[in-house]
């Protein structure tokens, strides 16, 4: 694909993004597919090279197998999102575990996506187009000012990315952040767990398909969770989805 036809698309051509997998054909394939995408794709056969490679440069998003040799993809995965400066860093996590609870346990870790082995690699590009394209999205700035979701002592910054609760930062992955600008948006509404799969990840149809809304549920109970009492405004609406409510005054 050229440049031209990724921009077409609406992809930005020049992203890095750092591949960590230890299995050379696998890591090959998943660099041609990007690469042929219009990324620039760097690799690294194990986790404390990646981390290496990712402090030295950090990149647009993180390709991560769970399964490396030494330093364990988990291991990874928690260093970054513990290291203020690549909290907000994207990464999906790409492994041969296919079982539902390493799917949630990914997930809880902190993971903004998850695909098992065998994997697509057009669904893999996909993916990447989605959360690359979001993150954009979520970091343009306004002219006129700040632009901020505030509701009681709960404040979302959307030109910094920034959720804070009475004043201090709140660490969000930025799935979780995009996941609390949604609800934040539509407060007092229902919104269905497709709706906010499609757009915390933007995904089209062809891909939400294929992604279980179990990955809306784990990342509401995280939310749920950093947000302390606040969490309790998360509703769940059996059947359908979640809502944002305040607690009526007393």
């Amino acid at each position: 694909m050229s440049t031209r036809d990724a921009r077409e698309r609406g992809r930005q051509p020049q992203a890095r993004i750092l591949v960590i997998e230890d299995d050379p054909g696998i890591a090959a394939l998943v660099a041609y597919q990007l690469t042929r995408a219009g990324y620039r794709v760097e690799t690294s056969a194990a986790g404390s090279w990646g981390l290496d490679t990712l402090h030295k440069d950090i990149p647009d998003l993180v390709v991560l197998d769970r399964m490396l040799p030494g330093l364990s993809g988990d291991d990874v995965l928690r260093a970054i999102r513990n290291d203020p400066a690549t909290r907000s860093l994207p990464v999906i996590v790409l492994t041969a575990k296919r079982e539902e609870t390493d799917r949630i346990e990914g997930l809880e870790m902190g993971a903004d996506d998850y695909i098992t082995k065998p994997f697509s690699p057009r669904e893999l590009v996909l993916r990447v187009d989605a959360i690359l394209r979001r993150a954009r999205a979520d970091g343009v700035s306004s002219p006129s000012g700040e632009r901020l979701l505030v509701m009681g002592p709960l404040t979302v910054n959307l030109d910094a990315r920034q959720a804070t609760l009475e004043g201090r930062p709140i660490a969000v992955t930025p799935s979780e952040f995009r996941l609390l600008k949604a609800l934040l948006e539509r407060r007092g509404r229902a919104v269905t767990r497709q709706q906010l799969l499609q757009e915390t990840w933007e995904t089209g149809p062809e891909v939400a398909s294929r992604i279980r809304t179990r990955t809306v549920d784990m990342h509401i109970r995280r939310l749920r969770t950093k947000l302390g009492d606040v969490g309790n405004w998360i509703e769940t609406v059996r059947g359908f989805g979640y809502r944002m409510r305040a607690p009526e005054p007393r």
